[in-house]
């Protein structure tokens, strides 16, 4: 199966922090790629070098804007 790739803003519940770009933990991520799979997204944060997996329940907002369609 091939992920499908969003770039999103990302917020986390508090509790469930990710490596930011600047390798302090964050729950506010403003730019990443993201993908929904099984119950996980899999956060591509620009600058950490990691694909960064996190559980549905840990995610409080994905926010992306859908690319046109031809």
């Amino acid at each position: 199966m091939t992920r499908t790739w969003h770039t999103a803003s990302v917020e986390l519940v508090d509790g469930y922090p990710v490596r930011g770009a600047d390798g302090v933990p964050t729950t506010s991520v403003p730019t990443a790629r993201v993908a929904i799979e099984g119950g996980f997204a899999h956060l591509d944060i620009p600058d950490t070098g990691v694909v960064q997996v996190v559980s549905a329940p840990a995610i409080r907002l994905i926010t992306y804007r859908e690319e046109a369609r031809s």
